[in-house]
């Protein structure tokens, strides 16, 4: 598009920087208290140290997540398209305030999740993948997000919504979310309909709800040597049955 200015003019080009314009694109992030890692015992008597993944670590992770939109059930598609943008989104500065959590078992990637937050008061539920099956592993990664808004970040609700069946039936019914009025309120992933969780409602019955279900709770601090242990992970290919 095309106008003539109202004015006369010293210069009729202004150039910018990528390094002036970078700051618009990519906003100011605002200053979130970090995630100290935490373990905890599964269910099938393992322990999973539960960090926040590292940018770096990214480019290992791409792969494996890419995989998933050959997967033509449950959703695995739909859902693996979605976190590979958002794990480009959060490398490239194009996802505001992200959160990124990685579930480490002996060494091996079990469980990923990922959340940002849309203000001090709201926090936005992305996803979360389970690599490693049985051991309720997406389960604690989801716990781990809800503990990380209302116990760290002391925000007042955490927002979520559901691609698969599953998904809607363990955490939207299993923990009896209510939900917001729709279409007036809408979640980012696709306009769908939004189910919250109220810091009272997590204090209340939530937090217990989902300690009983995993069977324990996060623990921390976490021992040297499991720490390093999970320094670094293993990926795996797909998903294990």
């Amino acid at each position: 598009m095309k106008k003539q200015p109202p004015v006369k003019v010293s210069q009729s080009e202004i150039v910018f920087k990528v390094e002036e314009i970078e700051p618009i694109l990519s906003g100011s992030p605002m200053i979130l208290p970090p995630w100290s890692p935490m373990f905890i015992e599964l269910p099938n008597g393992k322990k999973m140290v539960i960090r926040e993944m590292r940018k770096d670590e990214i480019p290992l992770l791409l792969p494996t997540v890419k995989n998933l939109l050959d997967i033509d059930h449950d959703f695995y598609d739909i859902v693996g398209a979605r976190v590979y943008a958002e794990l480009l989104g959060w490398l490239r500065n194009r996802l505001k305030d992200p959160y990124n959590f990685v579930g480490v078992v002996d060494g091996k990637l079990a469980a990923f999740a990922n959340g940002r937050l849309m203000d001090e008061d709201i926090n936005i539920s992305l996803h979360t993948l389970a690599f490693m099956r049985g051991m309720k592993a997406g389960a604690v990664m989801y716990y781990a997000k809800c503990y990380y808004a209302f116990e760290i970040l002391g925000q007042k609700e955490f927002w979520a919504t559901y691609e698969s069946y599953n998904g809607w039936k363990r955490w939207g019914i299993g923990m009896a979310q209510p939900s917001y009025p729709w279409p007036d309120v809408q979640h980012e992933l696709g306009g769908a309909r939004v189910y919250y969780v109220t810091k009272e409602y997590w204090n209340t019955t939530v937090k217990k709800y989902l300690e009983d279900y995993i069977g324990s709770g996060l623990i921390s601090p976490v021992p040297e040597d499991m720490l390093k242990a999970a320094e670094h992970f293993e990926v795996p290919e797909g998903l294990e049955e």
